[in-house]
């Protein structure tokens, strides 16, 4: 058994050991991989839609000059009804601003006519090319494109003489400094991009791991707590959803705190109330059962000082159960009860009690006090109140109780002209097993929980409990206040 003892600390200390999340599986690669993969779309996007404009307006723009100058050649050469080569030649020393890198000019056959190529000069052979084929059918055709860094266009239109078609013009144009302007602003965006993404890798990490640090700290926080460090707090600054969801977490924290701290001192006074009457019962069977000597007379006494002890047992168990029904909130059956003739059976009942103590009782109540209650619960809320007032009063004193109504509630006042509670105290009474005079009270027979009892059952009645001191300068007043019952609609207010 000794050795054992050691190995399940041993486990219990590696079942608390913290979870390791691989970064992998995080919150923060995933924020950081969320960031990466927008700025990867927006980094694809710049480096492809930008490039497309550029190159369909170059298309668009050279399409059209090709086309216009094909179309001003061909009404130039259309001034007579034949085309010669003497002719083309004129005409086109005549136009200087023709920007195509080759010209073609052909008669109706196909035979070039005129060719300003200082290469690959083919006068006299046929233009053995669609757009030239095309052109001498009468259409206007153009071509352009992109290929191995440079824009290559074609451009054709026919040569027309009152509705002849006597040749054609063939335009072909080699552009690779536009091209080379293209490449430039490609290799500039795939630089930035790639400065972008570094830096925007870098931010990631820095972000998703700003933003996993408050999810960190709240998680660090849960695990202290379900350690049972009740007092620890998450702290995280903010306005946002996790500094709203620490602050949650504290007042829960909090809550917990208080409830534990309230139990383990429910337990040590259950444990003390319950020991008192236990040591007094061995006490007194130990002292006949080890005196042979003893004379009928002690015995009985003895016993009868067994019994009463054995009533304060009961009545602290009997307690103790109304405590924890009262603590599960069960939900009880309510009827129509006038507060009233309640007060008025608690009232006949402690009658007794209050003239062996020289106590004057007085009643005042106000007709049509009505309340949504349970008969029994009510009873024991005023029962607890009258006798306590009873009780804890000075001798030839009085208590006066009251039942009236104060705007929509009903209210039941007990007022005393005893010792009073000090204002120090007020707030304490009702908490369970609390006294103002501990001596006087065990000397009364009380448990310290007849008032947490009493104020539990009102506000499992949507009322309340509430102590102020007597205005009379003596003693002092306990307010019990319950909704008043309704009569027009049957409800509740």
């Amino acid at each position: 058994m000794a050795e054992a003892e050691p190995l399940r600390q041993i486990e219990t200390v590696e079942q608390e050991k913290p979870i390791k999340v691989p970064f992998l599986r995080s919150i923060r690669a995933k924020y950081a991989f969320t960031y990466l993969l927008v700025v990867a779309a927006i980094i694809a996007i710049m480096n492809t839609y930008p490039l497309f404009m550029v190159e369909d307006m170059v298309f668009s723009s050279k399409a059209a000059s090709l086309r216009r100058q094909a179309l001003v050649i061909g009404s130039a050469l259309s001034v007579s009804e034949t085309l010669t080569r003497e002719g083309a030649e004129q005409t086109m020393a005549l136009l200087e601003d023709v920007q195509a890198t080759r010209v073609l000019v052909t008669d109706g056959e196909g035979r070039i006519l005129y060719d300003n190529s200082t290469l690959d000069n083919r006068l006299g052979d046929y233009a053995l090319m669609g757009e030239v084929v095309a052109a001498l059918d009468g259409q206007d055709v153009w071509r352009l494109e992109y290929r191995d860094g440079a824009f290559r266009g074609r451009a054709a239109a026919p040569v027309v003489y009152r509705g002849e078609v006597l040749g054609c013009v063939y335009l072909y144009e080699y552009d690779s400094e536009q091209a080379d302007i293209l490449l430039s602003i490609q290799n500039n965006l795939r630089s930035i991009s790639i400065v972008i993404g570094l830096a925007a890798a870098v931010l990631a990490l820095l972000l998703s791991q700003a933003l996993t640090r408050s999810a960190g700290r709240l998680l660090a926080a849960i695990r202290r707590l379900r350690k049972g460090e009740y007092d620890n707090r998450a702290v995280i600054r903010g306005r946002d959803e996790m500094a709203q969801l620490a602050d949650e977490f504290n007042r829960m924290a909090g809550r917990l705190q208080t409830t534990e701290e309230a139990r383990r001192r429910f337990v040590s006074d259950a444990s003390h109330e319950l020991k008192t009457p236990l040591a007094s019962i061995r006490l007194l069977t130990d002292s006949i059962l080890q005196n042979d000597s003893v004379d009928m007379g002690t015995v009985r006494e003895f016993v009868s000082d067994i019994g009463d002890e054995a009533d304060r047992l009961t009545r602290i168990s009997e307690r103790l159960l109304t405590l924890t029904r009262l603590d599960a909130n069960v939900e009880r059956a309510r009827e129509p009860v006038e507060l009233n003739a309640v007060t008025a059976r608690v009232t006949d009942m402690l009658a007794p009690l209050a003239k062996e103590r020289s106590i004057t009782l007085n009643c005042h109540f106000e007709p049509a006090c009505a309340l949504l209650a349970n008969e029994d619960d009510l009873y024991q809320v005023t029962f607890n109140l009258v006798e306590n007032a009873i009780k804890y009063n000075a001798p030839g004193g009085k208590v006066d109780v009251s039942v009236y109504h104060q705007e929509d509630m009903v209210v039941l006042a007990v007022a005393d002209t005893g010792v009073g509670v000090p204002e120090e105290d007020m707030d304490k009474i009702f908490d369970r097993f609390y006294r103002v005079d501990k001596a006087r009270s065990r000397e009364q027979g009380g448990t310290g929980l007849g008032l947490s009892i009493a104020r539990d059952t009102a506000r499992l009645h949507r009322g309340d409990i509430t102590v102020e001191p007597n205005p009379e300068g003596k003693g002092s007043v306990f307010y019990a206040e319950f909704p008043a019952l309704v009569e027009e609609g049957g409800g509740e207010q």
